[in-house]
């Protein structure tokens, strides 16, 4: 029954997009978020929906779309510069095989990140794509809380709608993107028009994001109790009450403490001491052994470059010796082929110093640019863009999430995360366009003291 559903759902959803072109594009948003291919088991899981969703998308907007004042950002003749960059290094990657199984994907997401602000012409759509982004997410996410409070979670353990490690159902991705989700969720609901805001959209905007904070609960992802850290402490800078809002968290923070798992607090206390475990030991192994690698070879070595390292470390562990005695007993590990569990690094191993260097300016021109836009319409601004300043900090807040996770998690090229990319350059095009729609004074007023010298002198 799943599969006809999904299958039934995907077809109508991009018969759909025939009549309303724009469709195609929330189409392959959910398809590359939920991978409904990978949650059927039938005939959906055969063809390349993904890639077809992404054909109509883009030969629909060839076709059908309006063109006028289209003009391409910074970020995104960046984004084409780094796509033409990955297509060499995949050209001449270590091992070519799997060089070419990750830019089969890569490729698609860069692209779409490129095309994504063309069609994004409309208040209506920018909310419209933000909204299945969060949906989307929460399709995922919801059925892992559920599990979670039921005592269903553990590090490795939590099942999501596959039982898949890779992509957004593997622990710490989800847990990190979960996060990056709760700030759009929180939007929708206050500045909405979709679901226009009120008490049922407020519960279940609440229930996103409930969910989105078990994820590093259930996962055990150490990266997600950070990442939740942050965003917390970035929302101080848009609440209207921040003593309140410190003692609440505070306090929520309090009473969830004796309910979590044993298991979750013993994990979560190696992140001050990665020597003390095993996963945290091996990725700070491996980014040393990526550093090393980058000196010589300073334009990376391609996609999947990691399965040449060859990592060894001591990790320590510390076992009673009588009543009153502890040994510190040192254990000596050897690895192979592990990947970077770091975003930088994986742009730093895979793509050397200019990918890294194009990737990072990619991110920080977001931030930046969002901030911008948040200070532009921060204060008095006109009624119908009062949304405009809740957003962008929204989205600020999301890649901040994103980019603090990417640390120790290797997403660099994480669908998601450039479809964040993709929001953001959208909404800078739709603020440019405003501001060349409003008309401008043939001759700037003067000011006062100006005018009134001007006139005396005129007198004199």
């Amino acid at each position: 029954m799943l599969n006809l559903f999904l299958t039934a759902f995907v077809t109508a959803f991009l018969a759909a997009g025939v009549r309303r072109p724009f469709l195609f594009v929330l189409a392959y948003a959910y398809i590359d978020i939920v991978a409904p291919q990978k949650v059927s088991w039938g005939f959906l899981s055969s063809i390349p929906v993904s890639l077809i969703a992404f054909v109509c998308a883009v030969t629909a907007w060839a076709a059908a779309e309006d063109k006028n004042g289209i003009r391409f950002s910074p970020r995104q003749f960046i984004l084409l510069l780094l796509l033409i960059y990955c297509g060499l290094t995949t050209r001449t990657a270590d091992f070519p095989d799997e060089a070419l199984e990750k830019w089969a994907w890569v490729w698609k997401a860069l692209v779409f990140a490129i095309f994504l602000p063309l069609t994004l012409r409309t208040r209506l759509r920018i909310e419209a794509f933000a909204l299945f982004m969060v949906l989307s997410v929460g399709v995922i996410i919801i059925g892992g809380g559920i599990k979670t409070l039921a005592g269903g979670g553990g590090y490795g353990e939590l099942k999501l709608l596959v039982n898949d490690n890779t992509g957004l159902y593997e622990g710490s991705i989800i847990s990190t993107v979960a996060v990056c989700a709760m700030p759009l969720a929180l939007w929708l609901a206050k500045h909405g028009t979709i679901f226009k805001p009120g008490w049922l959209v407020w519960l279940f905007a609440m229930g996103i994001c409930l969910s989105c904070l078990l994820m590093p609960v259930g996962t055990q992802a150490r990266t997600g109790l950070i990442c939740v850290a942050v965003l917390g402490v970035m929302m101080l800078r848009s609440v209207k009450r921040p003593l309140t809002y410190i003692a609440v968290i505070a306090a929520l923070g309090l009473v969830s403490m004796p309910l979590l798992p044993q298991s979750f607090t013993d994990r979560m206390s190696t992140i001050g001491n990665h020597q003390s475990d095993q996963s945290a030991s091996t990725r700070v192994a491996v980014w040393k052994w990526t550093i090393e690698f980058a000196k010589t070879h300073p334009f990376g070595g391609g996609f999947a470059a990691y399965i040449q390292n060859h990592v060894s470390y001591d990790t320590y562990k510390a076992e009673k010796a009588g009543d009153n005695n502890t040994a510190l007993q040192t254990v000596r590990i050897e690895e192979k082929s592990r990947a970077y569990h770091s975003s930088y690094f994986e742009m730093l191993g895979e793509q050397g110093y200019p990918g890294l260097a194009m990737w990072l300016l990619l991110h920080i021109m977001g931030v930046v640019h969002m901030e911008l836009i948040r200070r532009r319409y921060a204060k008095n601004p006109p009624p119908e863009l009062a949304w405009v300043t809740p957003l962008a900090d929204a989205l600020q807040q999301a890649q901040i999430v994103y980019l603090v996770g990417g640390a120790f998690v290797g997403i660099a090229f994480q669908p998601f995360c450039y479809m964040l990319v993709g929001l953001q350059c959208g909404l800078s095009a739709y603020i440019g366009r405003v501001k060349r729609a409003v008309p401008k004074p043939f001759r700037a007023p003067r000011a006062p003291a100006a005018a009134a010298r001007s006139e005396a002198a005129a007198s004199a």
